[in-house]
């Protein structure tokens, strides 16, 4: 009994670690955003110039995803984790310390290849750590620690940035880091990773598969068609500087009840669920497009969280389910065009702003995501029925749908 119990707490001491590990990923990913100037200023570079901070961090993740998925298929996961998790820890201390533009986006392109390796694998190795009638509850749990570098992680390390200088949350992001390492390298059991439960799909199917990269592109283009520009969106409310603050943390709070709310029933219903996020965010985008009144604006942020930040936790459960060969690549395909959408999303929003305005781009965006929920509630009619997930997922997985090796 004393020894079960003592796995039960090493196995969730390792879930956490890897939840607060996507905190740290997704913090350090957007935490130049609110320190541009600071950066910029310090480096003596244009402000464009330390914007790739960003956008080349994206771009390099959507670019290396399924390759390094691919070549290290075959590494066992304490060490392979162990790895990305170090270089976290060491590219963002890099970045802190220089006092040069180019090794500071050096460094950000390494952690940007390690967060791709990272997303990858995470899933399979955290639901691996438990039972498979629980996927999307570990999924979500994931999920609330990525989130939560929204809702906490950037906008505290925003501020402390412009307090105490640009590079003290660096560093910072770089001890937590450096802590995770030690968790996972010391409690995270060394097996092959094809060994676990949560390397293959539960029912695989290739049209499924396809279809949940088409719905994750489009409902990710459409959200970022508006939100990238909501800023414009509430000053021409006429809201104040001030209030921005505060409304994207009601988005923020909205997005993790949301994850933790859907995290409940994605076993159960993961199509059902799938189809109310999407159509959810579909309403607030078009909604906040075209209302003005300011209470009603609110109410829509708050459903726009709600519904759009779980959207990337269900899919990832659904790659569970649906995956036609090993998960880290599915979880790999999805990440990388997640970021593409956001990409495509800010980029054709950029178009609409400067020609329409922001509430035409958030419209915009709202009829993308419509073409989304087309695409869920259309995929039963063009791949057959699908097997009730809850059922499959409370046995044994079939590795016979395993490629061979």
């Amino acid at each position: 009994m004393a020894g079960a119990t003592t796995d039960g707490v090493r196995r969730a001491t390792v879930l956490l670690a890897l939840a607060g590990s996507a905190l740290l990923f997704n913090t350090t990913e957007n935490l130049p955003i609110g320190l541009l100037p600071l950066i910029a200023a310090d480096l003596d570079v244009p402000l464009p110039w330390v914007g790739w901070l960003v956008g080349g961090y994206g771009l390099a993740v959507a670019a290396v995803s399924l390759p390094l998925a691919h070549w290290t298929r075959d590494v066992p996961r304490r060490w392979l984790l162990g790895g990305v998790l170090a270089v976290l820890t060491a590219a963002t201390l890099l970045g802190a310390l220089t006092g040069t533009y180019p090794v500071l986006l050096g460094a950000r392109i390494a952690t940007a290849v390690a967060q791709a390796l990272f997303w990858a694998v995470t899933a399979p190795v955290a639901v691996g750590l438990f039972s498979p009638g629980v996927r999307g509850r570990v999924v979500a749990v994931m999920s609330v620690g990525g989130s939560l570098a929204t809702v906490a992680g950037v906008p505290a390390g925003t501020w402390l940035g412009q307090r105490d200088g640009w590079r003290l949350p660096f560093l910072l992001v770089a001890a937590a880091a450096l802590v995770t390492l030690v968790v996972v390298v010391a409690l995270l059991p060394t097996t092959a990773p094809e060994h676990s439960h949560g390397a293959y799909a539960q029912a695989p199917h290739t049209g499924r598969f396809a279809a949940l990269l088409v719905v994750t592109a489009v409902s990710v283009t459409g959200m970022f068609t508006g939100f990238t520009y909501v800023t414009q969106l509430l000053d021409r409310a006429g809201l104040t500087s001030a209030a921005v603050g505060p409304l994207l943390g009601v988005f923020g709070v909205a997005g993790i009840a949301g994850v933790a709310l859907v995290g409940r029933l994605v076993d159960r219903h993961p199509r059902a669920v799938l189809a109310g996020t999407v159509g959810g965010q579909a309403v607030a985008l078009v909604g906040l497009g075209l209302l003005t009144h300011r209470v009603v604006l609110v109410a829509l942020l708050a459903l726009l969280g709600l519904a759009a930040v779980p959207i990337f936790m269900i899919t990832q459960a659904r790659v569970l389910h649906v995956s036609p060969g090993r998960t880290e690549l599915g979880f790999a395909a999805n990440s990388a065009i997640f970021n593409v959408g956001i990409a495509a999303g800010a980029l054709l929003g950029g178009l609409v702003l400067s020609s329409l305005g922001a509430r035409a781009a958030f419209l915009a965006g709202g009829l993308v995501t419509v073409v989304a929920l087309a695409v869920v509630l259309a995929e039963p009619l063009v791949t057959g029925a699908d097997p009730d997930s809850r059922a499959v997922s409370v046995g044994s997985p079939d590795h016979s749908v395993a490629p061979a090796r």
